[in-house]
């Protein structure tokens, strides 16, 4: 495939993608505002040279912070512009960044509207997280002489098998971008084989994020509501399929005094989560209406609110990182062991495949296979605290050993800003 055909494709699809939106706007009504950013209309105010950097969702945005808070460090006459693709990924930038960037949706990979976009906003360097590839976004830069990076760039065996298909699309977009800052040998690798060069390995990013300064004290404020006395275990970005596993897992245990707070990935199925509950006959309660301490009748949690993650996770003291009971691919895995907590996985974590490899070497992770196995090891570490420990110990230990991206990302990005 070529650019072009490429480009006739999303013509194809175009006419579809306004219904798209409004019924996405159903059940996430964010989805109806700004859209008209998503064809390259803007209506910002810029004043300052731009630096730019696209975190699709809350993930990436997440990841993003250390860098942007020393791009804004480093660059106070230059103004950061976040881009993002979903709601949520753009409501994480407000909590995290305030008034201290501007952000916007990055437009649809349409001719026009990237031109549109880059245009208006005439970025000095743009930076792409993860695995954005966007091929008219890219030749777009290029045409207009804006250097595009892709940093704490990760490519599974999946995604390049798929991405290999495409053949010289890939090919030229990758050979297009500046540079690649790549998380780990092995992406650096596949990332080669599909045609990059100018790769480096930097690190990931995620490892230099630091939790908020109040988390602790906000960690025990939440353990006072879930009952100070009683286990918690928290089962955090859970994904669609994986409450009923947690739910027959959590069961068959049989441990009347544990409390489970389950915290869905995306808030569009706080409801859906609800449901279930209700269907299984739970005796639950909602963060988001539980004002005093949970009595002994409630043995549930459902985690309703957003960007309270590092909370939840002070606040537990064995955790699931969802996402990786079924294939999905695995969430953030290093956010709980960033808080020296107990980690468990499941056996679908391509998204994170070397740190859980590494988390599960290095005894800061175990693997659960299924309900039954979840719940082995639910009721062992319950009744070892000091495997708790332990095991919290180490994935913290493994969290600092592996920062610094934050700093070799910098230094690369410097190299291709432009002086205004």
């Amino acid at each position: 495939m070529n650019r072009f055909f490429y480009s006739i494709l999303l013509y194809l699809v175009l006419p579809f993608v306004p219904l798209k939106l409004l019924l996405r706007g159903i059940k996430q009504p964010e989805y109806r505002q700004h859209w008209r950013e998503r064809f390259g209309f803007y209506q910002s105010i810029r004043s300052k040279p731009v630096i730019w950097l696209h975190c699709v969702s809350v993930g990436e945005t997440r990841a993003a912070a250390p860098l942007v808070h020393a791009l804004l460090n480093q660059y106070p006459h230059h103004q950061i512009l976040l881009t993002h693709t979903t709601p949520t990924g753009r409501a994480t930038s407000e909590q995290l960044f305030g008034d201290k960037v501007q952000r916007v949706y990055l437009p649809y990979d349409l001719p026009f509207a990237v031109k549109r976009f880059l245009r208006y906003f005439n970025p000095v360097v743009g930076v792409l997280m993860e695995t954005e590839l966007w091929f008219n976004l890219i030749a777009g830069c290029k045409q207009q002489n804006i250097p595009l990076l892709l940093v704490n760039a990760r490519l599974s065996e999946k995604s390049a098998q798929g991405y290999s298909k495409l053949g010289h699309l890939v090919n030229t977009g990758l050979q297009s971008l500046s540079a690649i800052a790549a998380q780990t040998e092995q992406d650096a690798a596949r990332l080669t084989a599909l045609g990059a060069n100018n790769v480096q390995v930097a690190g990931n990013l995620k490892f230099d994020v630091i939790p908020p300064a109040d988390v602790q004290q906000q960690g025990w404020q939440m353990r006072n509501l879930w009952g100070e006395n009683r286990p918690v275990f928290l089962a955090a970005s859970t994904r669609e399929g994986e409450e009923a596993i947690i739910i027959e897992a959590i069961t068959a245990a049989k441990m009347p005094n544990l409390l489970t707070v389950i915290v869905p990935r995306h808030p569009q199925r706080f409801n859906e989560v609800e449901a279930l509950m209700q269907q299984c006959g739970l005796r639950y309660q909602k963060r988001s209406t539980l004002k005093q301490t949970a009595d002994d009748e409630t043995q549930w949690v459902l985690g309703d609110s957003m960007g309270e993650l590092f909370t939840y996770y002070a606040s537990a003291d064995i955790c699931l990182v969802g996402g990786s009971l079924l294939p999905f691919g695995g969430q953030n895995l290093i956010e709980a062991m960033r808080m020296g907590k107990p980690v468990l996985i499941g056996e679908h974590t391509y998204n994170f495949k070397e740190v859980s490899a590494l988390a599960v070497a290095q005894c800061a992770a175990w693997r659960v296979a299924d309900a039954q196995s979840l719940t082995k090891a639910i009721q062992s570490l319950v009744a070892t605290p000091h495997q708790q420990a332990e095991m919290g110990a180490k994935g913290l230990a493994l969290c600092q050993a592996s920062q610094g991206a934050t700093a070799r990302t910098l230094k690369l990005i410097q190299e291709y800003i432009r002086v205004a």
